[in-house]
């Protein structure tokens, strides 16, 4: 059932892109009403087809909504001169009429044509000055290994840090990458198989609580969980996730790389692409429907997107290989590993986004550690709480060199930015206990 309704959607989106004129217009409002069907049937119905329903209509919305505005301002009438006489046949049943009626015969000197009912637009969300939120996960060799006295990591700890806000209580809920991904974009709590890195790639096959929230085994969420690049979607907002060493199983870039049911999350070899360090590829709700597939690109895309303020997307999610990240024994041999590995991903890749014009103009850097690196062979162990990672919050809003010392977690990353772009909290990020550091942009010390 799922299958059939998405290659529906894919026929019928691929027919309306070769359409032009009034049959382009009947397909887009035949598109609309079917979708109705659609949700009306499915969410009246059982099983899981309600969520889905409202997820294809969510797209075709999207879809529709942007045709018919576009379709609207192409097909103005030049004149209001009457229709040929050849064209009396009456229209098909259903197909919509974009110019102005004609005026009712009557003895009124001036009668006024009416234009067409315009569907009001929804209203934009509230945000506050930042409108490019760009987030970079690493995995931290431990709070003073980072930005202590004893740093291993000289360009975040000398030459970033003091550009922005240190948030030095800000702590990871697990040591594995995939867990803390997970809460970081969707709000949704570590279980056995994400914090073990998800030896399966397998769905849950237990429904989400009153709150959203999902318990009990598994890794794939269902399409009912959302993610803050679903709330996006529907906030006409741009998303976009950068993962380091993604390719396909030829070895060439390509988009929303994950694993077969059944198959684990790790890298296939050291410096390889990791589906562990990649959370988009775990929601249903990004896969089913192609966001993960448009949205979901190799590392080397972000560098084109920079280029130009309109290109970049409101949010952007960038993760390095495991290598890169800084988690330990994922290198080859020979190359630079652990912390120094990190910083040195870090060197490359925030020099360009500081110079983009969308950082520029109203952005917001934050760099996060999403992994606690287990120690590697010769490497000094963290010291004082394990799971104290820290972060760095760089901005032109920002207080720089300033310091927030709330107690932050991955929860507030993602509380923080939903924040900043005017979303509501999703998942356990909407917990009265969890804070925000979106304040810490525009007040020193600025936790709440």
């Amino acid at each position: 059932m799922k299958a059939a309704i998405r290659a529906k959607a894919g026929q019928a989106i691929a027919a309306a892109a070769s359409l032009t004129g009034k049959r382009f217009g009947l397909l887009v409002a035949s598109s609309v009403v079917a979708t109705s069907a659609i949700v009306a049937s499915a969410m009246t119905g059982t099983g899981g087809s309600g969520a889905l329903a409202a997820l294809l209509a969510r797209n075709l919305g999207a879809h529709n909504a942007a045709v018919l505005g576009a379709q609207a301002e192409s097909s103005a009438p030049a004149s209001s001169a009457p229709p040929a006489a050849e064209e009396s046949s009456p229209a098909p049943i259903g197909e919509p009429s974009y110019s102005s009626p004609a005026p009712a015969p009557a003895p009124a000197p001036e009668p006024t044509a009416e234009e067409p009912t315009k569907k009001a637009p929804e209203p934009a969300p509230e945000t506050g000055p930042v409108k490019h939120v760009f987030v970079i996960s690493l995995s931290s060799p431990g709070y003073e290994q980072a930005f202590g006295a004893q740093s291993q990591m000289p360009y975040l700890s000398a030459t970033l840090r003091p550009q922005g806000v240190l948030l030095d209580h800000y702590a990871a809920l697990d040591a594995g990458a995939l867990s803390n991904g997970i809460a970081a974009i969707s709000g949704q709590p570590p279980n056995a198989a994400t914090k073990a890195g998800c030896p399966e790639y397998e769905a849950f096959t237990t429904a989400p609580n009153s709150k959203g929230v999902l318990s009990g085994a598994g890794c794939v969420y269902p399409v009912e969980t959302q993610t803050i690049a679903d709330q996006l979607t529907i906030a006409q907002l741009g998303w976009r996730a950068y993962v380091g060493g993604m390719v396909d199983e030829t070895g060439k870039p390509a988009n929303c790389v994950h694993p077969d049911p059944g198959e684990p999350s790790t890298a296939a070899q050291p410096g390889g692409y990791a589906a562990s360090q990649n959370p988009f590829t775990y929601f249903h709700s990004l896969l089913d429907l192609g966001d993960c597939t448009e949205n979901d690109v190799p590392l080397e895309q972000l560098s084109k997107d920079l280029a130009k303020a309109e290109k970049t997307p409101s949010y952007s999610f960038i993760a390095p290989t495991p290598c890169e990240a800084g988690t330990a024994a994922q290198c080859p041999p020979g190359t630079v590993e652990g912390a120094a590995a990190a910083d040195a991903f870090l060197s490359t890749w925030v020099p360009k986004i500081l110079a983009s014009p969308a950082y520029k103009a109203d952005g917001a850097l934050i760099v996060a550690f999403s992994a606690v690196n287990p120690a590697g062979p010769g490497a000094p162990a963290p010291t004082g709480d394990g799971l104290r990672t820290g972060a760095l919050v760089v901005s032109p809003f920002a207080q720089p060199g300033a310091t927030d010392s709330a107690p932050y977690d991955i929860y507030s990353l993602l509380r923080s930015s939903e924040d900043l772009l005017g979303l509501e909290p999703l998942g356990l990020a909407a917990g009265s206990k969890v804070k925000s550091f979106a304040s810490s942009l525009t007040e020193q010390n600025g936790g709440d």
